[in-house]
């Protein structure tokens, strides 16, 4: 599907997530969706790709991940995850770790991921810049969407443990949340000796800081604010300092979220729940459970489901999604919250997420309903290029590039 000819996907079962499902055909060309419906004619001279009846979707979407930060099978020579030397590292960028041949990327293809956003860790009370990517690519700078896409906060127990320990700031969610609002400070003062200096030529220019603006684009509305927060009242003091300062508040992990789901809705804050499939292995996630995200979405709070790969492989995505099920989430929202909620949050959705004509063909075709899981990807395109496909002779996932 690359280059000027046009690539067509026919008799296949198509589930756009905006829009109804329906029995037909998409059209590729140069990249991009350029038709769909159930009587789209084929043009001439076109590559004819039968589905067969299989289901085709939009490659799923993780808006919380570790890939290529955190590598796996490299121990700490693949460990990029924290730059824990300062509680604030608002400057640090995910994107200079990525290490594009980190095998995740490959597990990425064979559950149907064609895009995620990498993530700092939650080592420092500000972690750094995160950035939006498709999972493959011979260098991240050519897998990104965007960048950066948000910067990484946390509160709770990962801070308070680090810095704790070595007897410093911050060692108390008190700390914690004392770190934060500090840092804020700095940034608007620092913007607005920038705009005084822009406004008045006589005027001093603060030398250029980096730490300060990126929380600088924060403030502005430019980056959201990507909130690590399980127990609902850490999630009660994310609420209370983005009031504090107004800028634009996602909640990561929201283990708890459901307790103030109520709140949570009225202010419109999505919220980026999971990983799912863990044990409760420290005391904020012991209301850890699969019927949580119903229980969000039911409330009318905007969820995407994550796996904080590593931590969940991020092949089980879809997996989370179909659990979530099992215990109450509707499908169609389990769907949404692996493809257009993400894609929302991240800044991305013009361009992924959802099936419609002038969109990134990024596309996976099925083998049936992916919400059980006894279906697998059999075919994945990206940008209208074919990167991966399931053989049936081998029981193996072939990538593109191998």
């Amino acid at each position: 599907m690359s280059g000027q000819s046009v690539t067509a996907v026919v008799g296949a079962h198509v589930v756009p997530i905006e829009g109804e499902p329906f029995d037909g055909t998409v059209l590729v060309q140069d990249g991009r969706i350029t038709a769909l419906g159930p009587d789209v004619a084929v043009p001439d001279g076109a590559e004819v790709v039968e589905a067969g009846g299989r289901w085709l979707l939009p490659g799923f979407v993780d808006a919380h991940t570790h890939l290529g930060l955190h590598e796996e099978g490299e121990g700490w020579a693949g460990e990029d995850t924290n730059e824990m030397t300062d509680p604030v590292t608002a400057h640090v960028r995910a994107l200079d770790a990525i290490n594009p041949a980190d095998i995740g990327f490959r597990d990425a293809l064979a559950g149907g991921v064609t895009t995620v956003n990498i993530n700092p860790g939650s080592g420092n009370p500000i972690g750094g810049l995160t950035v939006a990517v498709h999972t493959h690519g011979r260098t991240v700078d050519e897998m990104v969407l965007l960048s950066p896409s948000g910067l990484k906060s946390a509160l709770g127990e990962n801070p308070k443990r680090v810095y704790g320990d070595r007897k410093q700031t911050p060692s108390t969610r008190l700390g914690t949340a004392a770190v934060l609002r500090k840092a804020f400070v700095e940034a608007r003062t620092y913007q607005d000796a920038l705009d005084r200096a822009a406004a008045d030529p006589e005027a001093k220019t603060p030398d250029r800081d980096l730490k300060l603006e990126a929380l600088a684009a924060v403030l502005s509305g430019e980056l959201p604010w990507r909130q690590h927060s399980h127990r609902a009242d850490d999630i009660a003091t994310a609420l209370r300092i983005a009031d504090e300062f107004g800028y634009t508040l996602v909640i990561d992990h929201g283990t708890e979220a459901h307790l103030l789901a109520d709140v949570i809705a009225g202010k419109g804050i999505p919220v980026l729940i999971g990983p799912l499939f863990t044990s409760r292995s420290k005391v904020e996630l012991r209301n850890r459970s699969l019927a949580n995200p119903g229980r969000l979405a039911a409330a009318g709070v905007e969820i995407s489901i994550i796996t904080d790969h590593p931590v969940v492989p991020i092949h089980f995505l879809v997996h989370q999604a179909t659990l979530a099920v099992k215990e109450g989430l509707d499908p169609v929202t389990a769907l949404r919250s692996i493809t257009i909620n993400p894609a929302t949050v991240m800044g991305v959705a013009d361009r992924v997420g959802s099936l419609a004509v002038g969109k990134d063909a990024d596309l996976v075709l099925w083998s049936g309903d992916p919400l059980d899981v006894m279906q697998r990807a059999l075919q994945v395109w990206i940008g209208g290029t074919s990167v991966y496909r399931w053989d049936e002779a081998t029981r193996e996932g072939l990538v593109s590039g191998d």
